[in-house]
């Protein structure tokens, strides 16, 4: 079995309670699924969940360089220099990220956010399409940071072949 959720934000990858976090269990009633990787709290969008301890592993694991799609709204509007860098890898902390698929893109039709981002009238933002196989931790904030221009909203649009096309904010589909 193989669940596709949209996570809202604010919302913990996990099944148990921490602290008076949202979690999984709020949304999610199927006994013995688990996440296949995570998505931080603060991000939102596509989280893969089954009970095929392989397909976990195949899902989740940097080795099988599985395709993640981002759409990452941030602040101001980054310059073909700085969307080079991405594409190029930049070096993190934790050593150097791979290559990534960087664009820039229209602003998504997305469900709204609660709370919104914060508004800023004098610097506008810009959505970036990024692409990614490796799933570091914060990583796509980590490297919207370092080319200079901080995330604002991330949501995980895609996963391997798995898209969140049709599954409204806080809805899950599940495939047999």
């Amino acid at each position: 079995m193989l669940i596709l959720f949209n996570k809202p934000f604010r919302v913990i990858s996990q099944f148990s309670p921490e602290g008076d976090k949202a979690t999984l269990k709020d949304y999610i009633d199927i006994p013995g699924i688990y996440p296949a990787g995570r998505l931080d709290f603060d991000s939102e969008g596509l989280l893969l969940l089954t009970d095929d301890g392989s397909l976990q592993h195949h899902i989740a694991h940097p080795r099988f360089e599985k395709e993640k799609e981002y759409w990452v709204q941030v602040e101001g509007v980054p310059n073909e220099a700085a969307l080079q860098q991405l594409r190029e890898g930049v070096r993190l902390k934790d050593g150097p990220t791979r290559p990534a698929q960087a664009d820039i893109i229209a602003e998504p039709e997305l469900w709204s956010r609660d709370p919104p981002i914060r508004f800023r009238k004098e610097i506008p933002t810009t959505w970036l399409r990024l692409i990614i196989s490796e799933g570091r931790n914060r990583q796509v904030r980590r490297m919207t940071a370092h080319i200079g221009y901080p995330t604002l909203r991330l949501v995980r649009w895609r996963i391997g072949e798995w898209t969140l096309d049709g599954i409204p904010c806080g809805s899950y589909r599940s495939l047999a």
